[in-house]
């Protein structure tokens, strides 16, 4: 039934009246047609714009809640590389932002921080997991790079590690556990080769310690062996200068003793008094005298007795001369041994010399390649706990105190944009469809051709009745 409004149309000849009508059917709908359905219909309008509204506001209401926590590294191009010493090139900042960031979402960082964090055991990572164990932590791998995101800053050297959960507290430690591991493994990366270096060096000093030492421990063995303190040329001159006394001693004696023996040499015309052939014939001659004067003399006599007094005296003297040759003869034996035992000591102590400097050249070579490496360690262990990095930290990732997503304002927005929209189509396009009707003049001369040439308002008993 049309509602209550009453239209008079007229139907007039076109060419008596010039009067331009629209054609009957004519497709699409006036502004005016329009606003008179949603006149008609502004209950429905409403009605289902509140609904719709409504619905969302709940929907928008019973939404979990998500939290975003940030972590911030830097990557810092004037840390020096541990073992090249090189600054970090500037143009390959870029591409090494882009490996880092490709690094802390791949499973090389995620998986520890599965384990670090057990979000195997976490049901908003392990919701809707069906499968063998053995896939678990795939799957959470797969779940975690979701709700995690790196990106790059403005500047191009800040990394900001974003990590979503609907726990507050669980974003903070998922962004903090991928910052801390990215972190470690890249300390690792680069210093391990330092470390590694470190703790051959370590093990080849050792080893050159020991060599030294083996080689200190030889050398006092062999000095105790032999009783030789001093190795160097120095010792071996003293025992030649007092071989070189020996011998000259030697000389001297044997030069004694030949002048010695020269005095019992047969006594030549011009022999001098006192030597002992000279004192063995006056012995002689005294001795022979002495028997004559027996003959003559009596034992008493004077002259026997003064005769016998210088036989005494020239046996005496003979017997000195003889001592003095035996001595000679004595004391050039024991130089001549002391001289044999020392050639012999000389010729030892120079052998002895000759393998101690052996000894002593392996022993400075020894500690020469140990000072050397020494000196070197502490800039190698230096180098190895150094921690060197390019990528720091700048802040922790902290509990966030308001969720970032849903954005109520936003949907709150689009439920009531989506509210109107289906409140105004669903109306008029239920009229449309399955109740048209006659709303204005635009319904009479667009869908039916018929001018219009006067509308009446609503009749009373007419809307009484409708």
């Amino acid at each position: 039934m049309p509602t209550p409004r009453a239209a008079v149309a007229v139907s007039l000849s076109e060419p008596d009246l010039g009067i331009m009508t629209e054609p009957a059917g004519q497709q699409g709908m006036s502004l005016a047609q329009v606003l008179a359905m949603m006149r008609a219909r502004w209950k429905p309008i409403v009605m289902v714009a509140v609904t719709i509204t409504f619905l969302g506001a709940v929907a928008i209401k019973l939404l979990p809640k998500t939290y975003t926590a940030t972590a911030t590294l830097i990557v810092d191009s004037g840390i020096k590389d541990p073992l090249a010493g090189a600054d970090f090139p500037m143009d390959m900042v870029a591409n090494y932002v882009s490996t880092q960031i490709e690094l802390m979402t791949s499973p090389i960082v995620l998986l520890p921080v599965i384990e670090r964090l057990k979000l195997t055991e976490d049901n908003n990572f392990t919701a809707g997991f069906s499968g063998s164990p053995e896939a678990l932590r795939e799957f959470v791998q797969k779940s975690l790079a979701t709700s995690l995101q790196v990106d790059r800053g403005t500047g191009g050297q800040l990394l900001y590690i974003s990590a979503s959960s609907k726990n507050a507290a669980r974003a903070a430690e998922i962004a903090n556990a991928v910052a801390d591991i990215y972190l470690e493994q890249d300390l690792v990366r680069r210093n391990g080769p330092a470390r590694e270096r470190a703790q051959r060096y370590s093990e080849e000093l050792a080893e050159l310690r020991n060599k030294a030492t083996l080689a200190q421990d030889k050398v006092t063995a062999f000095r105790k062996e032999h009783g030789i303190d001093d190795m160097t040329q120095g010792a071996a001159d003293s025992e030649v200068q007092a071989l070189e006394n020996l011998h000259l001693r030697l000389l001297e004696t044997q030069n004694q003793r030949r002048t010695l023996e020269a005095k019992y040499a047969p006594l030549p015309s011009s022999a001098a008094s006192g030597s002992p052939q000279t004192l063995k014939a006056q012995l002689d001659g005294q001795l022979e005298q002495l028997e004559q004067m027996k003959s003559t003399y009596g034992p008493s006599h004077p002259k026997i007795r003064e005769l016998e007094g210088q036989i005494t005296l020239t046996r005496q003297s003979l017997a000195e001369e003889d001592r003095a040759l035996s001595g000679t003869r004595e004391l050039e034996r024991k130089y001549a041994a002391a001289v044999a035992e020392q050639e012999a000591k000389v010729l030892r102590l120079r052998e002895a010399q000759d393998e101690g400097g052996k000894l002593l050249l392996e022993l400075e070579s020894a500690k020469s390649v140990y000072k050397h490496a020494l000196d070197g360690f502490d800039q190698i262990m230096f180098q190895a706990v150094a921690n060197h990095a390019n990528v720091s930290m700048v802040s922790h990732a902290v509990a966030p105190l308001r969720p970032t997503k849903p954005n109520k304002i936003k949907l709150m927005l689009m439920t009531l944009l989506a509210g109107i929209g289906l409140g105004v189509c669903v109306p008029l396009g239920y009229e449309l469809f399955f109740d048209r009707r006659l709303r204005c003049r635009d319904d009479m001369e667009r869908e039916f051709g018929i001018p219009v040439l006067a509308q009446l308002e609503a009749v009373p008993a007419l809307a009484r009745a409708a």
